[in-house]
């Protein structure tokens, strides 16, 4: 069977988010094309994405030299432990997000650590670190009130770029975007950008 993470960083709703918007239209319309297919929602808002703090460093450590690890470290690694497996055990990767302050939510930046993991995601070889995800598929929906495709703006933009650039790292090689942009800076056409993205989300999702 094959299973997609519908992975959300957003703390709203459909009814106030561009991004859940074309999320929400994406995701329906692969149900409907997949009905057999698994689908597990992550929302990084609800969900418990320990930060690679001093908790695991000193876990990680102990684990290496056999030593036994507080209540604490242990929570934090075994969790981290958990997130990475899910992931690696998925087939499809959708990713939703706004651009915040250039890039997207620190949520989705602590999910990215916690599955940056080697031996799973990617390996150190002498020809430098091989991604070992080569037989995934990747959706990012990111809504960014500005233009940043093209223009003056788009060097500013670190949150898609990101996400690519860390799914290429793992060695994922298909990677797709439905972007929403310009809603903010054009109110007047804001409506008309966000059914355009609604309509190609659907589109993506009958045959993602």
């Amino acid at each position: 069977m094959t299973k997609l993470l519908y992975i959300t960083a957003h703390p709203l709703d459909e009814l106030v988010s561009a991004s859940m918007a074309a999320g929400k239209s994406f995701i329906e319309s692969y149900k409907e094309a997949n009905p057999s297919d698994e689908v597990v929602h992550i929302d990084l808002f609800k969900e418990d994405i320990p930060q690679i703090d001093a908790d695991v460093f000193s876990g990680w450590g102990k684990l290496q030299n056999g030593e036994e690890l507080t209540e604490e470290e242990s929570r934090k690694v075994n969790r981290l432990g958990e997130i990475v497996d899910e992931f690696i055990n998925a087939d499809k990767y959708v990713f939703v997000s706004p651009m915040w302050n250039l890039s997207f939510p620190p949520v989705l930046k602590a999910y990215f650590d916690a599955v940056s993991v080697a031996g799973k995601t990617f390996k150190y070889t002498s020809e430098g670190a091989v991604g070992l995800l080569t037989d995934k598929k990747a959706l990012h929906i990111q809504a960014r009130g500005g233009i940043y495709t093209e223009g003056p703006a788009a060097p500013l933009e670190h949150g898609d770029s990101y996400v690519k650039s860390i799914l290429g790292f793992y060695g994922v090689p298909s990677y797709e975007t439905v972007i929403v942009e310009g809603h903010n800076a054009m109110p007047e056409k804001a409506e008309e950008i966000k059914q355009a993205a609604i309509q190609k989300a659907a589109e993506v999702g009958k045959q993602f």
